[in-house]
Protein backbone atom coordinates (compact mmCIF):
# COMPACT_ATOMS: atom_id res chain seq x y z
CA UNK A 1 0.00 0.00 0.00
CA UNK A 2 1.58 3.67 -1.36
CA UNK A 3 2.25 5.51 1.92
CA UNK A 4 -0.06 8.55 2.14
CA UNK A 5 3.00 11.07 2.20
CA UNK A 6 6.76 10.69 1.02
CA UNK A 7 8.81 13.14 1.45
CA UNK A 8 10.75 12.52 -2.19
CA UNK A 9 7.69 13.02 -4.28
CA UNK A 10 6.54 16.25 -2.20
CA UNK A 11 6.34 19.15 -5.14
CA UNK A 12 3.66 16.00 -6.80
CA UNK A 13 0.99 16.10 -3.83
CA UNK A 14 -1.69 18.32 -3.57
CA UNK A 15 -4.37 18.61 -0.49
CA UNK A 16 -6.88 16.07 -1.25
CA UNK A 17 -9.78 13.44 0.76
CA UNK A 18 -6.23 11.66 2.54
CA UNK A 19 -4.24 15.08 2.85
CA UNK A 20 -4.37 17.98 4.57
CA UNK A 21 -1.29 20.89 4.68
CA UNK A 22 -1.63 23.35 7.90
CA UNK A 23 0.75 26.68 8.17
CA UNK A 24 1.34 26.20 11.96
CA UNK A 25 3.80 29.10 11.92
CA UNK A 26 2.23 30.59 15.45
CA UNK A 27 1.33 27.55 16.81
CA UNK A 28 -1.07 25.33 16.60
CA UNK A 29 -4.35 25.66 13.96
CA UNK A 30 -7.65 24.96 15.53
CA UNK A 31 -8.56 23.70 12.41
CA UNK A 32 -5.75 20.62 12.59
CA UNK A 33 -8.95 19.23 15.33
CA UNK A 34 -11.62 19.04 12.80
CA UNK A 35 -9.56 17.65 10.32
CA UNK A 36 -8.58 14.81 12.64
CA UNK A 37 -11.96 14.02 13.50
CA UNK A 38 -12.81 14.60 9.48
CA UNK A 39 -10.60 11.75 9.13
CA UNK A 40 -10.52 9.07 11.93
CA UNK A 41 -14.57 9.42 10.96
CA UNK A 42 -13.60 7.99 7.27
CA UNK A 43 -10.67 6.61 6.19
CA UNK A 44 -7.81 8.00 7.77
CA UNK A 45 -5.27 10.99 6.57
CA UNK A 46 -2.19 12.62 6.86
CA UNK A 47 -1.94 15.88 8.16
CA UNK A 48 1.00 18.18 7.47
CA UNK A 49 2.26 21.31 9.64
CA UNK A 50 4.40 23.52 8.05
CA UNK A 51 3.39 23.90 4.77
CA UNK A 52 0.84 25.66 2.59
CA UNK A 53 -0.91 26.16 -0.72
CA UNK A 54 -0.27 28.05 -3.71
CA UNK A 55 -2.90 29.53 -5.77
CA UNK A 56 -2.28 26.57 -8.18
CA UNK A 57 -2.45 24.07 -5.55
CA UNK A 58 1.24 23.15 -5.13
CA UNK A 59 2.36 23.12 -1.62
CA UNK A 60 5.28 25.34 0.21
CA UNK A 61 6.77 25.94 3.41
CA UNK A 62 5.95 28.13 5.98
CA UNK A 63 8.82 28.76 7.96
CA UNK A 64 8.36 26.65 10.60
CA UNK A 65 11.50 26.08 12.45
CA UNK A 66 13.68 23.34 14.55
CA UNK A 67 13.36 25.27 17.82
CA UNK A 68 9.56 25.83 17.90
CA UNK A 69 9.09 22.23 17.12
CA UNK A 70 9.77 20.64 20.46
CA UNK A 71 6.67 23.40 22.13
CA UNK A 72 4.64 22.42 18.96
CA UNK A 73 4.42 18.68 19.50
CA UNK A 74 4.04 19.60 23.54
CA UNK A 75 0.96 21.73 22.80
CA UNK A 76 -0.37 18.77 20.20
CA UNK A 77 -0.06 16.26 22.70
CA UNK A 78 -1.27 17.97 25.28
CA UNK A 79 -4.46 18.67 23.48
CA UNK A 80 -5.05 15.21 22.16
CA UNK A 81 -5.35 13.59 25.62
CA UNK A 82 -7.28 16.18 26.80
CA UNK A 83 -10.96 14.39 27.10
CA UNK A 84 -12.82 17.68 26.89
CA UNK A 85 -11.29 18.63 23.47
CA UNK A 86 -10.61 15.69 21.65
CA UNK A 87 -12.97 12.10 23.09
CA UNK A 88 -10.13 10.15 21.72
CA UNK A 89 -6.30 9.97 21.11
CA UNK A 90 -6.15 7.37 18.15
CA UNK A 91 -1.94 8.16 17.74
CA UNK A 92 1.09 7.63 19.62
CA UNK A 93 4.88 8.19 18.80
CA UNK A 94 4.76 6.03 15.30
CA UNK A 95 2.20 8.39 14.14
CA UNK A 96 3.87 11.27 13.70
CA UNK A 97 7.54 12.14 11.30
CA UNK A 98 9.36 15.10 11.13
CA UNK A 99 11.13 15.85 8.53
CA UNK A 100 13.86 19.02 7.49
CA UNK A 101 13.03 20.74 4.19
CA UNK A 102 16.06 23.42 3.60
CA UNK A 103 16.01 25.56 6.68
CA UNK A 104 12.63 24.20 7.82
CA UNK A 105 10.72 21.78 9.28
CA UNK A 106 7.27 20.07 8.54
CA UNK A 107 5.70 17.45 10.70
CA UNK A 108 3.72 14.48 9.14
CA UNK A 109 0.58 13.47 11.44
CA UNK A 110 -0.97 9.94 10.54
CA UNK A 111 -4.79 9.63 11.75
CA UNK A 112 -5.72 6.55 10.91
CA UNK A 113 -9.43 5.10 10.52
CA UNK A 114 -11.36 4.94 13.71
CA UNK A 115 -12.46 1.43 14.52
CA UNK A 116 -16.32 1.28 14.14
CA UNK A 117 -16.60 0.79 17.99
CA UNK A 118 -14.75 3.91 18.38
CA UNK A 119 -16.50 6.07 16.21
CA UNK A 120 -17.76 8.86 16.06
CA UNK A 121 -14.31 10.75 16.90
CA UNK A 122 -15.32 14.49 17.49
CA UNK A 123 -13.99 17.24 19.48
CA UNK A 124 -14.64 19.97 22.28
CA UNK A 125 -17.15 17.69 24.57
CA UNK A 126 -19.73 17.85 21.75
CA UNK A 127 -20.64 14.68 19.86
CA UNK A 128 -23.39 16.67 17.64
CA UNK A 129 -21.79 19.45 17.10
CA UNK A 130 -18.32 18.53 17.15
CA UNK A 131 -18.02 15.48 14.66
CA UNK A 132 -16.68 15.88 11.03
CA UNK A 133 -16.27 14.12 7.78
CA UNK A 134 -13.80 14.56 5.01
CA UNK A 135 -15.25 15.22 1.57
CA UNK A 136 -12.55 16.11 -0.90
CA UNK A 137 -10.54 18.66 0.24
CA UNK A 138 -12.66 19.71 2.91
CA UNK A 139 -13.74 18.61 6.58
CA UNK A 140 -17.51 19.09 7.15
CA UNK A 141 -20.06 18.74 10.11
CA UNK A 142 -21.93 15.52 10.47
CA UNK A 143 -25.55 15.62 10.83
CA UNK A 144 -27.25 14.05 14.05
CA UNK A 145 -28.30 11.34 11.53
CA UNK A 146 -24.63 10.83 10.34
CA UNK A 147 -23.80 10.36 14.22
CA UNK A 148 -26.94 8.02 14.93
CA UNK A 149 -25.79 6.24 12.07
CA UNK A 150 -22.16 5.81 13.47
CA UNK A 151 -23.54 5.11 17.58
CA UNK A 152 -25.49 2.18 16.63
CA UNK A 153 -22.31 1.03 14.64
CA UNK A 154 -20.25 0.74 17.87
CA UNK A 155 -22.32 -2.30 19.01
CA UNK A 156 -20.47 -5.74 18.92
CA UNK A 157 -23.51 -6.66 16.75
CA UNK A 158 -24.77 -4.46 14.02
CA UNK A 159 -28.12 -3.35 13.50
CA UNK A 160 -28.78 -5.34 10.70
CA UNK A 161 -27.63 -8.56 12.55
CA UNK A 162 -30.76 -7.38 15.00
CA UNK A 163 -32.92 -10.76 15.25
CA UNK A 164 -36.80 -9.72 14.71
CA UNK A 165 -38.32 -11.93 17.36
CA UNK A 166 -41.65 -10.74 16.38
CA UNK A 167 -41.31 -11.55 12.48
CA UNK A 168 -42.44 -14.98 11.02
CA UNK A 169 -39.99 -16.52 8.83
CA UNK A 170 -43.37 -17.31 6.13
CA UNK A 171 -42.76 -12.80 6.05
CA UNK A 172 -40.05 -13.39 3.73
CA UNK A 173 -40.45 -13.93 0.14
CA UNK A 174 -40.21 -17.55 -1.15
CA UNK A 175 -39.65 -16.73 -5.02
CA UNK A 176 -37.04 -14.47 -3.92
CA UNK A 177 -35.04 -16.73 -1.39
CA UNK A 178 -34.87 -19.47 -4.13
CA UNK A 179 -34.15 -17.37 -6.89
CA UNK A 180 -30.76 -16.31 -4.16
CA UNK A 181 -29.96 -20.28 -4.09
CA UNK A 182 -30.18 -20.75 -7.56
CA UNK A 183 -27.90 -18.39 -7.75
CA UNK A 184 -25.70 -19.66 -4.99
CA UNK A 185 -25.81 -23.13 -6.79
CA UNK A 186 -24.88 -22.12 -10.22
CA UNK A 187 -22.25 -20.50 -9.30
CA UNK A 188 -20.86 -22.15 -6.55
CA UNK A 189 -21.97 -26.17 -7.30
CA UNK A 190 -21.51 -28.65 -4.75
CA UNK A 191 -21.03 -25.92 -1.79
CA UNK A 192 -22.06 -27.52 1.22
CA UNK A 193 -24.83 -24.51 2.05
CA UNK A 194 -26.93 -26.40 -1.03
CA UNK A 195 -27.44 -29.17 1.20
CA UNK A 196 -29.32 -27.15 3.68
CA UNK A 197 -32.97 -26.51 4.15
CA UNK A 198 -33.96 -22.93 3.40
CA UNK A 199 -34.18 -22.32 7.36
CA UNK A 200 -30.94 -23.50 7.83
CA UNK A 201 -29.21 -21.82 4.81
CA UNK A 202 -30.41 -18.03 5.88
CA UNK A 203 -29.30 -18.86 9.13
CA UNK A 204 -25.65 -19.60 7.63
CA UNK A 205 -25.62 -16.82 6.13
CA UNK A 206 -26.87 -13.89 8.31
CA UNK A 207 -30.18 -14.02 7.17
CA UNK A 208 -31.75 -15.42 10.21
CA UNK A 209 -30.78 -16.57 14.00
CA UNK A 210 -32.02 -17.89 16.79
CA UNK A 211 -34.10 -15.81 19.01
CA UNK A 212 -33.43 -15.52 22.60
CA UNK A 213 -37.06 -14.83 23.13
CA UNK A 214 -38.80 -18.22 22.24
CA UNK A 215 -35.27 -20.23 20.92
CA UNK A 216 -37.22 -20.20 17.57
CA UNK A 217 -36.05 -19.29 14.02
CA UNK A 218 -36.35 -15.32 12.97
CA UNK A 219 -35.56 -13.40 10.33
CA UNK A 220 -32.55 -10.97 10.86
CA UNK A 221 -32.99 -7.49 9.95
CA UNK A 222 -30.62 -7.91 7.08
CA UNK A 223 -32.75 -10.77 6.18
CA UNK A 224 -35.74 -9.10 6.22
CA UNK A 225 -34.32 -6.15 3.48
CA UNK A 226 -32.67 -9.06 1.25
CA UNK A 227 -35.43 -11.53 1.02
CA UNK A 228 -38.71 -9.31 2.74
CA UNK A 229 -41.93 -8.35 1.25
CA UNK A 230 -41.62 -4.30 1.13
CA UNK A 231 -44.68 -3.85 3.49
CA UNK A 232 -43.10 -6.16 6.32
CA UNK A 233 -39.68 -4.50 5.42
CA UNK A 234 -41.18 -0.88 5.84
CA UNK A 235 -42.49 -1.97 9.31
CA UNK A 236 -39.29 -2.08 10.36
CA UNK A 237 -37.60 0.38 8.32
CA UNK A 238 -40.41 3.15 8.38
CA UNK A 239 -38.09 4.88 5.48
CA UNK A 240 -37.21 2.53 3.18
CA UNK A 241 -37.28 3.06 -0.57
CA UNK A 242 -35.73 1.70 -3.35
CA UNK A 243 -35.90 4.21 -6.64
CA UNK A 244 -34.23 3.17 -10.16
CA UNK A 245 -34.97 5.99 -12.69
CA UNK A 246 -33.89 5.81 -16.13
CA UNK A 247 -34.32 9.76 -17.58
CA UNK A 248 -33.04 9.31 -21.32
CA UNK A 249 -35.57 12.13 -22.63
CA UNK A 250 -35.33 15.49 -21.72
CA UNK A 251 -38.94 15.85 -22.72
CA UNK A 252 -40.04 13.63 -20.20
CA UNK A 253 -39.52 12.87 -16.30
CA UNK A 254 -38.49 9.41 -16.87
CA UNK A 255 -38.90 6.82 -19.46
CA UNK A 256 -38.60 3.71 -17.42
CA UNK A 257 -39.14 3.40 -13.38
CA UNK A 258 -38.57 0.69 -10.76
CA UNK A 259 -39.75 1.71 -7.00
CA UNK A 260 -40.05 -0.71 -3.80
CA UNK A 261 -43.56 0.40 -3.20
CA UNK A 262 -45.11 -0.12 -6.78
CA UNK A 263 -46.93 -3.40 -5.04
CA UNK A 264 -46.23 -5.60 -8.46
CA UNK A 265 -42.81 -7.19 -7.10
CA UNK A 266 -41.33 -7.59 -4.09
CA UNK A 267 -39.36 -4.61 -3.12
CA UNK A 268 -36.79 -5.96 -1.28
CA UNK A 269 -33.08 -5.88 -1.85
CA UNK A 270 -32.29 -8.90 -3.94
CA UNK A 271 -34.81 -8.62 -6.17
CA UNK A 272 -34.02 -4.81 -6.62
CA UNK A 273 -30.41 -5.64 -7.50
CA UNK A 274 -31.46 -7.85 -10.20
CA UNK A 275 -33.59 -6.23 -11.81
CA UNK A 276 -31.63 -2.75 -12.05
CA UNK A 277 -28.68 -4.70 -12.99
CA UNK A 278 -30.52 -6.09 -15.95
CA UNK A 279 -31.61 -2.40 -16.95
CA UNK A 280 -28.57 -0.91 -16.61
CA UNK A 281 -26.15 -3.42 -18.58
CA UNK A 282 -28.94 -3.56 -21.64
CA UNK A 283 -26.61 -0.79 -23.50
CA UNK A 284 -23.24 -1.93 -22.78
CA UNK A 285 -21.26 -3.72 -25.55
CA UNK A 286 -19.93 -7.14 -25.16
CA UNK A 287 -17.15 -7.65 -27.43
CA UNK A 288 -15.96 -11.10 -28.74
CA UNK A 289 -13.86 -12.70 -26.60
CA UNK A 290 -13.56 -16.80 -25.97
CA UNK A 291 -12.06 -18.66 -22.87
CA UNK A 292 -11.72 -22.21 -22.75
CA UNK A 293 -13.67 -23.04 -25.84
CA UNK A 294 -16.76 -20.87 -23.91
CA UNK A 295 -17.97 -17.27 -25.58
CA UNK A 296 -17.36 -14.83 -22.83
CA UNK A 297 -19.82 -12.12 -22.05
CA UNK A 298 -18.80 -10.37 -19.34
CA UNK A 299 -16.81 -7.29 -19.35
CA UNK A 300 -14.85 -4.63 -17.06
CA UNK A 301 -17.96 -2.39 -17.24
CA UNK A 302 -20.25 -5.66 -16.60
CA UNK A 303 -18.12 -5.80 -13.19
CA UNK A 304 -17.35 -1.87 -12.37
CA UNK A 305 -21.70 -1.91 -12.53
CA UNK A 306 -21.92 -4.95 -10.32
CA UNK A 307 -19.42 -3.07 -8.12
CA UNK A 308 -21.30 0.25 -7.89
CA UNK A 309 -24.52 -1.10 -7.63
CA UNK A 310 -23.93 -3.68 -4.99
CA UNK A 311 -22.09 -1.33 -2.90
CA UNK A 312 -24.59 1.44 -3.26
CA UNK A 313 -27.36 -1.03 -1.44
CA UNK A 314 -24.92 -2.49 1.30
CA UNK A 315 -23.84 1.24 2.45
CA UNK A 316 -27.15 2.79 2.47
CA UNK A 317 -28.15 3.34 6.17
CA UNK A 318 -31.75 1.79 5.95
CA UNK A 319 -32.08 3.17 9.54
CA UNK A 320 -32.13 7.26 8.01
CA UNK A 321 -34.46 9.07 6.07
CA UNK A 322 -33.16 8.52 2.51
CA UNK A 323 -33.30 5.73 0.84
CA UNK A 324 -31.66 4.70 -2.55
CA UNK A 325 -32.20 6.84 -5.72
CA UNK A 326 -30.27 5.59 -9.19
CA UNK A 327 -30.82 7.03 -12.11
CA UNK A 328 -29.65 6.15 -15.89
CA UNK A 329 -29.16 9.54 -17.01
CA UNK A 330 -28.62 10.67 -21.02
CA UNK A 331 -26.78 13.36 -20.94
CA UNK A 332 -26.48 15.14 -24.81
CA UNK A 333 -24.17 17.74 -24.97
CA UNK A 334 -22.08 16.25 -22.70
CA UNK A 335 -21.69 12.82 -25.26
CA UNK A 336 -21.34 15.24 -28.08
CA UNK A 337 -18.32 16.83 -26.79
CA UNK A 338 -16.74 13.89 -25.97
CA UNK A 339 -18.31 11.80 -28.72
CA UNK A 340 -18.34 13.90 -32.29
CA UNK A 341 -19.98 10.75 -33.83
CA UNK A 342 -22.77 10.88 -31.72
CA UNK A 343 -22.73 7.70 -30.71
CA UNK A 344 -25.16 6.82 -28.43
CA UNK A 345 -24.10 6.39 -24.54
CA UNK A 346 -25.44 6.43 -21.66
CA UNK A 347 -23.82 7.11 -17.99
CA UNK A 348 -25.31 6.32 -14.53
CA UNK A 349 -25.41 8.68 -11.60
CA UNK A 350 -25.67 6.72 -7.74
CA UNK A 351 -26.89 8.58 -4.79
CA UNK A 352 -26.78 6.14 -1.33
CA UNK A 353 -25.61 6.09 2.10
CA UNK A 354 -24.98 3.36 4.89
CA UNK A 355 -26.17 -2.34 5.69
CA UNK A 356 -23.71 -5.20 6.55
CA UNK A 357 -25.20 -8.63 7.13
CA UNK A 358 -25.74 -10.51 4.49
CA UNK A 359 -22.60 -12.55 3.18
CA UNK A 360 -21.57 -12.94 0.17
CA UNK A 361 -20.86 -16.25 -1.61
Amino acid sequence: MEKLFDITKFEFYREDNRREVKKAKHGLPVSLWDTYSAFANCYGGVIILGLAENQDGMWRTTGLKKSETGKLLKDFWDTINNRKKININLLSEKNLEVYEVGEDIIIAIYVPMAKREQKPVYINDDMFGGTFRRNHEGDYHCTRLQVKAMLRDQTENTMDMEVLDYVSMEDLNYETIQGYRNRHRTLKSGHPFGRLDDGEYLRSIGAAAISDVDRELHPTAAGMLMFGEEYNIVRHFPEYFLDYREMLDPMIRWTDRLHSSSGEWSGNLCDFYFRVYNKIIKDVKVPFRMEGGDRIDDTPVHKALREALANCLVNTDFYGVRGVVIKKIWIDWFWKILVPSGRAKSRCVWEAFQIRGIKHY
